[in-house]
């Protein structure tokens, strides 16, 4: 069945939303004003498939990758920038008022810089048996075979071929893998998942892959393949070797924007906790100004951490491996602290949250890549006294909805 629609607006996950039938109904790739065709998806009853845009709006362009509408990866490539830019300050706007948390909210910082500087790749065995590498379909587990991604940075140049060659190297298995690809100095770090143990024979192979792809290093489920080089990125002064598969904020541009947003607003603190501080990109800057307990749940990622805490000319770093979500730092632990710094996964940070609106810590700076949750953390922190500052919105996953944030809060 297909449907002559008015869009009225851009939801918050970057579909067109149409109301002209009585009820909001989601298609991606459309633009307020637009009229478009679109076809009923079995078992979506809210969901449209774009067939054709009748009347196009002004601020529609041409998308700059052949495989956007069909590829997942990106919502947004068909949108002017400062319409696009206000949209996505507007998703932070309007996030924060629903969950009443009243603040200014600042422009959008664009941290796109070069561009990912990691990458997961899918692989998966076809009909026919033709092996496919890329990402997902649009609201799909179907894998969209690609050769090129514009959006990475040119660091991750060789990351896509090497994926293929990995693959190929692993059909036999038949196994569906996922192979993490992050861009260090010294090269291609790249983790495979999914593989379940190999015989020696089929580990061999991969090491062969590795060294014709000059890979800096391959590990599979974090065990070593092959090393050539040590994978390290740079982090204030500091050179951190990365664990196997370890987190790392998108673009280089974007973990110096949030890293510095993140100094402006600890001001002169001489003590400061780093909390959910994975390998240091907040810990290790700060480190130069004055002390810092560091703390994270990863153990991998407080090794890497406390290796590069002997950097010279930093302050004492405390790296600690604890489980923040099941045992938050309480306010006995916090009282000595200037500030704290905590940078949660997209689930938050609500028991750690709890603790420190009990507490008499002066300063706070959130960073968040989920506003909703960011905001329900917030509200118990001005709940317990603290005052929000501007909220500082960074767009560092352009062509997203996502977005990330930086707030200070004071007591």
């Amino acid at each position: 069945m297909v449907e002559r629609l008015i869009i009225d607006h851009v939801g918050h996950r970057g579909d067109g939303v149409s109301l002209s039938s009585g009820e909001a109904l989601y298609v991606p790739y459309t633009l307020a004003g637009e009229t478009v065709e679109a076809a009923v998806i079995p078992g979506h009853p809210d969901r449209r498939k774009l067939l054709a845009v009748e009347t196009p709006s002004g601020e529609r362009i041409a998308p700059f990758c052949p495989h956007f509408g069909v590829c997942g990866g990106c919502a947004i490539q068909h949108w002017t920038p400062e319409p696009y830019q206000q949209w996505k300050r507007n998703i932070v706007v309007e996030t924060l008022r629903a969950a009443k948390v009243e603040c200014e909210v600042a422009p959008l910082i664009d941290a796109h810089g070069a561009g990912r500087r990691r990458a997961t790749f899918h692989a998966r065995m076809g009909t026919h048996d033709i092996l496919r590498v890329g990402f997902a379909a649009a609201n799909s587990h179907e894998i969209v075979p690609i050769d090129r991604c514009p959006i990475l940075d040119p660091a991750l140049d060789g990351a896509l071929e090497a994926a293929w060659a990995l693959a190929e190297a692993l059909k036999p298995t038949g196994k569906p893998l996922d192979i993490q690809a992050t861009a260090t100095s010294n090269g291609l770090d790249i983790d495979i998942r999914g593989s379940g143990p190999l015989p020696p024979p089929r580990i061999a192979a991969l090491s062969l892959v590795a060294e014709k792809h000059r890979l800096a290093r391959l590990t599979r489920h974090g065990e070593l393949v092959l090393m050539r080089n040590p994978p390290v990125v740079t982090m204030g002064t500091a050179q951190v070797t990365l664990p196997p598969g370890s987190f790392l904020q998108a673009t280089v541009q974007g973990e110096e924007t949030l890293a510095q947003l993140v100094i402006e607003r600890v001001g002169k603190a001489k003590h400061v906790a780093d909390l959910f501080c994975g390998v240091g990109p907040f810990a290790l800057r700060l480190a130069s100004r004055g002390r810092v307990i560091a703390m994270d749940n990863d153990a991998g990622s407080i090794a890497a951490l406390q290796k590069a805490a002997g950097t010279p000319g930093l302050k004492p770093i405390r790296a600690e491996a604890r489980d923040l979500f099941r045992r938050p730092l309480m306010p006995p632990e916090l009282r000595d602290l200037d500030a704290v710094v905590f940078d949660p996964p997209r689930q938050g940070a609500q028991a750690q949250a709890k603790q420190l609106a009990a507490s008499k810590v002066p300063v706070i700076v959130a960073v968040s890549c989920n506003v909703t949750t960011f905001a329900r953390d917030v509200r118990m922190l001005i709940d317990g006294g603290y005052t929000l500052e501007t909220v500082v919105p960074v767009d560092q996953f352009r062509h997203t909805p996502h977005v990330e944030l930086v707030a200070r809060l004071v007591r």
